[in-house]
This record gives structure tokens, C-alpha cells and sequence, in this order.
């Protein structure tokens, strides 16, 4: 029994954050890049990260799908959505 419970307080634990040393330069960038005061700067470092990710393919196919759909005309203006659904 003893076993089987540490093994599930185990799967709870959390791994601790880690530091890192930044230079001043790069703090004050991190700083200005900040969306508001109380973002962490771990948001802001994956936000500048998911700027340089590869998209899925999935998504791909579906960035060429509203390509091809805005080509052909498949589209709605706002006054026509609002107009759709009596807005």
C-alpha cells in the first residue's frame, strides 16, 4: 500500500521553476515587449518563441482552404453577417 501511494504523490509533483541570467539589454527588451504590467516574463519569452514555430500542416491546409475560398468569392462583409443574424 505504502508503494502505491507515494507513487501517486509523485505524479503531483511539479517540476520547480528554473533561473536564468539575462543580460540588463535583454531584461529592458523583455520589459518593453511586455503586453501588460502583470505579464510574466515566461509569457513573453513563448510569445516571441511562437512567432518563429512552424505551423502544423493541418493548419496549412487550412490557410490554402480560406485562400482558395477568398479567391472565389466566399466571403461575407460584416454588414451582411450582422444582417444574417439580425444584429
Amino acid at each position: 500500500m505504502g508503494e502505491k501511494y507515494l507513487n501517486t504523490i509523485a505524479s503531483y509533483i511539479v517540476p520547480m521553476a528554473t533561473t536564468i541570467q539575462i543580460s540588463k539589454e535583454l531584461l529592458l527588451e523583455l520589459k518593453q515587449r511586455k503586453l501588460y504590467d502583470k505579464e510574466s516574463y515566461e509569457e513573453v519569452i513563448w510569445n516571441a518563441l511562437e512567432d518563429s514555430m512552424e505551423l502544423s500542416e493541418e493548419t496549412k491546409k487550412r490557410i490554402k482552404k480560406a485562400e482558395a475560398d477568398i479567391k472565389a468569392g466566399k466571403v461575407y462583409s460584416l454588414e451582411e453577417v450582422k444582417k444574417e443574424l439580425n444584429l
